[in-house]
């Protein structure tokens, strides 16, 4: 299943809700979300600095990663990045392939 590495910032709105339930009730939150869709939730992180989450989500597809941003974003509490991970064995079959390249100015 792919991974997904998500970094979210909390609108003013989002923090206080954070600042209401907790951060258990966010990664309870955060389950249900990727659960709900088919997935599920790795890692969650709170953190200092250009993020306020950082979340590891396996998703069934692209559609169900693109699902669970959009939700974060219609919330109005939260804005996220996604990073699509890519794990050691697929970089060892993508460094298998054939690749024909021309550099510009070549």
């Amino acid at each position: 299943m792919p991974k997904y590495l998500l970094a979210v910032s909390y609108t003013a709105e989002g923090a206080k809700g954070v600042a209401k339930s907790g951060g258990s009730a966010r990664v309870d939150a955060a389950r249900e979300l990727a659960e709900g869709l088919g997935g599920s939730l790795e890692s969650m992180y709170f953190a200092f600095g250009p993020a306020d989450v950082y979340a590891i989500v396996d998703m069934p597809s692209q559609a169900a990663a693109a699902a669970a941003v959009l939700a974060l974003g219609a919330s109005g509490a939260a804005g996220s990045s996604t990073t699509v991970l890519i794990t050691p064995e697929e970089v060892d079959e993508a460094a298998k392939m054939a690749v024909t390249y021309r550099p510009p100015g070549a």
